[in-house]
């Protein structure tokens, strides 16, 4: 299953997806698709024309370019998703720290999609990184 993880730049959540047999969807394969693509007018910035008026599928016209820029590349991700792992209280370090309201964006259109999601916390300790580790295991093989 194509399963879309969050924080979507998440090394954890994408190893983990990954080795219990799923297609972890996240900005670091999409990223690597337009970065080596071809038809990349303007590297620097990794957008198009196209990606431009992709995002105003995912935000409003008066949302700030940020949050529809990566709306843009997140949010064909999110509905192309058959399950979702969120992973809640996060450092600002760890994950996308771009635009909070983004993140919570993604989260809502998560959700709204009604797929199977699980939701949990980022571990402060070694105990509770095994708990979060035996949720995702159970969570991703209950999947197949």
């Amino acid at each position: 299953m194509k399963i879309f993880i969050m924080p979507p730049n998440s090394l954890i959540l994408y190893d983990l997806v990954e080795r219990f047999g799923h297609q972890p969807l996240s900005i670091m394969a999409e990223l690597r698709d337009r970065v080596t693509a071809r038809e990349m007018e303007s590297p620097p910035l990794n957008v198009t024309l196209k990606d431009v008026t992709k995002g105003l599928k995912y935000a409003g016209i008066e949302v700030p370019s940020g949050i529809r820029g990566r709306m843009a590349v997140w949010g064909p991700l999110v509905d192309e998703a058959e399950a979702a792992i969120i992973m809640h209280n996060t450092p600002f370090t760890f994950g996308c720290v771009g635009c909070h309201r983004t993140n919570l964006l993604l989260i809502h259109r998560l959700r709204k999609r009604k797929i199977p999601t699980l939701e949990v916390e980022y571990p402060e300790d070694e105990e509770e990184g095994k708990i979060m580790v035996t949720k995702i295991k159970a969570f991703l093989e209950g999947l197949k």
